[in-house]
C-alpha cells in the first residue's frame, strides 16, 4: 500500500511558502522590543516599555474590552442568522434557493467603501429614533459588523450542511418528528462543528474590522483596530507593535484549540 504522505521536495516548498506568509507578521515582533520611541528595529538593546505602555493607557485595553463585546454580539447574530437561512435553504429546497443565496451573499460582492457608506446612512437614520442602536454605540457598530460577515458565516454553514445526509432528515420525518425537532435535535447535531467554525470566522472578521468601522464611529465607540488605526496616522506609537505581537499569540492559540477541539471530536465519532 503506497503512502500518501507528501515527499520531503513538497515539504520545503511548503514550509518555504509558510515562512514567506508568515515574515510579515515575524518582523513585528522585534519592533515591539524597540526602546525608542518609533517603528524602529532595537539595536543593541531590548525594552518592555511599549508593552508596559499598553498596561498605562487605559484606551487600549478599554478598546479591547469594547472590540471583545462587539465580536461577541456581532458574531452570535450573524452566527444565528446563517444557520436559521441555512437550515431552511436545505430543508425546505425553495425553487429560488440559488437567487437567495446570492442575495445574501451580496455583501462580498459589494465594495467594501459602498457598503461603508450605506451603513453610515442607515446607523444616522437610526440615531434619529434610538439613541443607543445608532451612529458611534457599540450596538450601531455590532449591528453594522454582523451585516458585514453574515455572508461568511452563510457559506461555511452551507458548506457543513451539505456534507449532512439527507436520508436521516427524511427518517426523522417519517418517524413523526415535527420540523423544530428535526431541525435542533437532528441536523444541528451533525453541523455543530460548521456552526462553531462560523462562529469563530465571524469573530475574528468583527474583531479586524476597521473600513466599516471608521464610517460608523467618532468618539464613542473606539475599537482596537480603530485605536491602532489612529496611532499609526498620528504618532506611529510602538505599542501597536507590542499589541500586535499580543494579538498574534492569542489567534494562534486560539487556532491550536479549535483544531484540538476538532481532531478530539472527530476521534470521538469514530
Amino acid at each position: 500500500m503506497q503512502s500518501s504522505r507528501p515527499g520531503p521536495v513538497l515539504l520545503i516548498i511548503a514550509t518555504a511558502v509558510a515562512l514567506f506568509l508568515l515574515m510579515p507578521l515575524l518582523a513585528v515582533v522585534p519592533v515591539s522590543f524597540t526602546p525608542q520611541r518609533f517603528l524602529s528595529m532595537p539595536t543593541g538593546t531590548l525594552s518592555l516599555r511599549h508593552y508596559q505602555a499598553l498596561i498605562d493607557n487605559p484606551a487600549w485595553g478599554q478598546s479591547v474590552l469594547l472590540s471583545l463585546r462587539i465580536g461577541i454580539l456581532s458574531s452570535a447574530i450573524a452566527t444565528v442568522l446563517a444557520t436559521l437561512f441555512g437550515l431552511g435553504i436545505w430543508m425546505f429546497q425553495p425553487r429560488f434557493s440559488a437567487l437567495l443565496i446570492g442575495f445574501v451573499l451580496l455583501p462580498l460582492i459589494v465594495p467594501p467603501v459602498v457598503s461603508a457608506m450605506t451603513l453610515y446612512f442607515l446607523m444616522t437614520t437610526l440615531s434619529a429614533f434610538n439613541s443607543y442602536i445608532g451612529y458611534d454605540t457599540w450596538i450601531g457598530v455590532a449591528l453594522a459588523h454582523a451585516v458585514m460577515i453574515t455572508p461568511f458565516a452563510v457559506v461555511l454553514i452551507l458548506v457543513a450542511l451539505f456534507q449532512v445526509d439527507r436520508r436521516i432528515d427524511l427518517a426523522a420525518r417519517g418517524l413523526g418528528a415535527n420540523l423544530t425537532t428535526r431541525a435542533f435535535r437532528i441536523i444541528i447535531p451533525n453541523i455543530k462543528f460548521g456552526i462553531a467554525t462560523a462562529a469563530l470566522l465571524s469573530f475574528v472578521l468583527s474583531w479586524e474590522e476597521i473600513g466599516v468601522t471608521l464610517f460608523i464611529t467618532s468618539v464613542n465607540a473606539i475599537t482596537l483596530p480603530r485605536l491602532m488605526w489612529m496611532g499609526l496616522r498620528d504618532n506611529i506609537d510602538p505599542a501597536i507593535a507590542a499589541i500586535s505581537v499580543l494579538l498574534i499569540i492569542v489567534t494562534a492559540v486560539i487556532l491550536a484549540l479549535r483544531i484540538f477541539i476538532e481532531r478530539r471530536g472527530t476521534s470521538e465519532t469514530k
